[in-house]
């Protein structure tokens, strides 16, 4: 979270690739992104990290299934493979009934549903959200969010989401607040306050009787 200009999409930029940070360096699973080609960067963003824009980025010639499926495609899994998957990401995301849809047929909750999917359709151990709420109302914002939330539980993705709600950040573990591309504060959720206690009574086991 953090003030516009604060920096927010930047960082989510330098984390997955896209940008180049002017001092430091990202590491991913013990290499530096620095160290990577733009092919391999370009690669990591197809197979590890799931991005989520605000702006859905759905290609609109294309179903939802294929727009789904697509970067399955990318990778040189063979169509029939990569839709069977696509299906069953609209299904986890509850849009299997509007795979045939192209995306100006669906509502803007329903086209983040299918971004949502594209981008777990990688199976991503981090997946990254920047605004997913953002063009959507009350009602539809709070679905997409529960079910980020789902997905983490079940699927056991790491989402790092950028938001300008309160209500949208107590949906996370932590909140990492930002001011003039800096981290100046990061705070535990009540969320994560439960978490961290469930995690440390499986830790501990039985109590001895």
């Amino acid at each position: 979270m953090g003030a516009s200009g604060s920096g927010k999409s930047t960082l989510l930029n330098i984390l997955t690739g896209l940008d180049e940070p002017s001092g430091g360096e990202v590491w991913l699973e013990g290499r530096s992104l620095k160290t990577m080609s733009d092919d391999e960067l370009t690669g990591l963003r197809r197979t590890r990290i799931g991005i989520v824009f605000q702006f859905f980025n759905l290609l609109p010639s294309i179903t939802a299934l294929e727009n789904v499926a697509l970067p399955l495609r990318a990778s040189g899994i063979r169509r029939r493979h990569a839709e069977e998957k696509a299906r069953s990401m609209l299904e986890t995301v509850g849009l299997a009934d509007r795979a045939g849809h192209l995306p100006g047929e669906l509502s803007g909750g329903q086209m983040q549903r299918v971004a949502i999917a594209r981008a777990l359709a990688i199976e991503p151990g981090l997946l990254v959200a920047d605004e997913p709420t953002g063009n959507l109302d009350s009602t539809t914002g709070a679905e997409i969010l529960d079910l980020l939330a789902r997905l983490h539980r079940e699927e056991g993705a790491t989402i790092l989401m950028v938001t300008h709600s309160p209500a949208a950040a107590a949906y996370g573990d932590r909140i990492i607040s930002m001011a003039d591309g800096r981290v100046v504060d990061i705070a535990v959720t009540k969320r994560g306050e439960a978490r961290q206690r469930k995690s440390f009574a499986r830790a501990a086991g039985p109590l001895a009787t």
